[in-house]
């Protein structure tokens, strides 16, 4: 295997992160993060975008013969949701079972709080002189479609912003 610190340029920040966060998140709330980062995917948009999952809590074994029994997963949503999910109770557990691949949950408690959304924050445009703004905008004048072409010269901005620092 190759060292990742050999590779130059941009890494996604969630290879590090997920490899610290993982074994944190599985100690304090017995969950993983791919539940976590899937959470939409698993329950569908509607449910994900206004829920997610807390935890699960292992039943306590007192000895290691005991039988294995599933867990229980506690998701947060708020309002209508809650009523939602609690009718979807059946479909939620078998979803996330196969997501896992195993019968891991036998039952969900649904916990009313209010489920933060990120809040994404856009950065602002590096500033650039006019003589380079005007080569990105003859650069992309030729394009059709505007949207495109916006994106195409904040693009240029902020490329030209990155070998400017170096």
């Amino acid at each position: 295997m190759t060292n990742d610190r050999s590779k130059k340029g941009f890494r996604p920040l969630a290879d590090p992160a997920a490899g610290i966060l993982d074994p944190v998140l599985r100690k304090r709330a017995g969950i993983t993060i791919e539940l976590v980062q899937s959470w939409e995917e698993v329950v569908g948009p509607d449910l994900g975008q206004q829920s997610r999952p807390l935890k699960l809590l292992w039943p306590r074994r007192a000895h290691e013969d005991d039988p294995f029994q599933p867990a229980t997963l506690i998701i947060a949503c708020q309002g209508f949701t809650a009523m939602r999910m609690s009718h979807e109770t059946g479909e939620i557990i078998s979803r996330v079972n196969a997501f896992l691949g195993f019968a891991a949950v036998g039952r969900i408690k649904i916990e009313q709080k209010p489920v933060a959304l990120p809040v994404v924050k856009r950065r602002e445009l590096p500033p650039v002189d006019a003589t380079t703004r005007a080569k990105i905008s003859h650069s992309v004048e030729n394009i059709e479609d505007e949207n495109l072409r916006e994106a195409l010269q904040k693009l240029g901005q902020s490329i030209h912003a990155e070998k400017s620092r170096r």
